[in-house]
């Protein structure tokens, strides 16, 4: 488990992270989201004691990271796959935080094999993929195989196969009573793998829910019906009660109404569908409703004809 307590960081007069609290539970993936300049990164880093908190707390399994006899045993984390001695091959850098935190040799081979870095395992580092090096990193923060995991958009670089990979194992690390915590820009994995999101924003929380209640809260909920007797079932249907729009020939959406209800009506009246598609809001809309407010780096509009 990790627990945040009025955790703050401020660089000068810039406030990275602004006295947020939170508490990730075992047993679950839980992705961390936000824009940009958010707070993420420097939260993590606290988290690790990589970064010292202005002010608060972050407590890992109820200590705080410096007060671990085993940090690596306790909590493994990919924060910066770049972080690694370039001239050292895969082996002896995994090699080496073994020999530091007393894991077994033997291990190494393991997370050397689990992670796919066999064929590359004898190579330098400074020759390495993107993907390779993500590979290595997350092989290193399963070596002490601990109970907390953190990994800073593990899925970069990698190949379909493997944030495939990366998706199932976070998922499996989790089934076993583990926690795993996560960030990553991509909203369709997030959505995927995690069941609890937390959303930041300029350092401050945004939400903190589980996945499936983040997503209802965001509103929408329609159901898009094509017919060539659009303008009577629409009069039909907000008889009920039912709030139709539409922008399209043929086309309407609907709202108030589940598809079952809509499709009843249809029959008994006589009019007959072509199309009758539930809608709901997805991960990444809601995300982008919540955060519109919080983006440090906003681009210009997209030309005509590009979707957004």
């Amino acid at each position: 488990m990790i627990e945040a307590r009025g955790l703050s960081k401020r660089y000068g007069d810039r406030v990275a992270v602004d006295d947020i609290s939170f508490t990730i539970e075992p047993g679950h993936v839980t992705g961390f989201l936000g824009p940009n300049g958010a707070g993420k990164s420097t939260t993590m880093r606290m988290i690790v004691g990589l970064t010292r908190p202005t002010s608060g707390s972050v407590t890992i399994a109820g200590r705080r990271y410096a007060e671990l006899r085993s940090p690596l045993t306790t909590v493994g984390a990919l924060l910066d796959a770049k972080a690694v001695h370039s001239g050292r091959t895969a082996y002896h850098h995994l090699l080496g935080l073994a020999a530091t935190h007393g894991i077994p040799t033997a291990r190494v081979r393991e997370v050397i094999e689990l992670t796919g870095l066999d064929a590359v395992a004898g190579k330098r580092v400074k020759g390495f993929s993107l993907g390779m090096g993500q590979r290595l990193g997350i092989a290193a923060a399963l070596l002490g195989d601990p109970q907390v995991l953190l990994f800073d958009e593990p899925v970069n670089g990698l190949d379909p196969e493997g944030v495939r990979w990366v998706r199932n194992f976070a998922r499996y690390l989790a089934s076993e009573g583990r926690t795993v915590f996560l960030s990553s820009h991509l909203m369709s994995e997030v959505a995927l793998t995690a069941d609890h999101v937390i959303v930041i924003g300029k350092g401050r929380i945004l939400a903190d829910a589980p996945v499936a209640d983040f997503v209802a809260g965001a509103g929408r909920q329609a159901v898009r019906v094509r017919t060539d007797r659009a303008s009577e079932l629409a009069e039909l249907l907000a008889r009920s009660g039912a709030t139709i729009a539409s922008e399209q020939t043929g086309v309407l959406e609907i709202s108030g109404l589940e598809a079952g209800d809509i499709a009843a009506s249809a029959v008994a009246a006589g009019i007959v569908l072509s199309e009758l598609t539930p809608l709901t809001t997805s991960l990444e809309d809601a995300y982008m409703a919540l955060t519109d407010d919080a983006v440090e780096y906003r681009t210009s509009a997209v030309p005509a004809g590009v979707a957004r």
